[in-house]
């Protein structure tokens, strides 16, 4: 169980990397878009989560898990966009 965990512990450590780095992107999302209406784009958002779907099925991750964690990695980074865009325009 200890090796298991080990390994549990790097993946999330990659992952938060990872995050980061998305997270980076989406604060240039904010710097380039013109208004804040253009923060949330819902037809991005379902191109996102449908890519993500077809990755999954490749790689054989359980849909259950992926539709609910990148619906909440999604919701979450158009949060962080507004707070951007927000104090950028202020």
């Amino acid at each position: 169980m200890s090796e298991v965990r080990t390994g549990v512990d790097a993946i999330d450590r990659e992952l938060v990397r990872l995050l980061a780095t998305r997270s980076a992107y989406m604060e240039a999302a904010a710097r380039i878009k013109p208004d804040r209406g253009a923060v949330r784009d819902e037809w991005r958002k379902q191109d996102v989560l449908s890519k993500v779907r077809a990755a999954a099925k490749e790689n054989g991750v359980p849909l259950s898990i992926v539709d609910t964690t990148w619906e909440a990695l999604v919701e979450a980074s158009i949060a962080y966009e507004f707070t951007v865009w927000d104090k950028t325009r202020n």
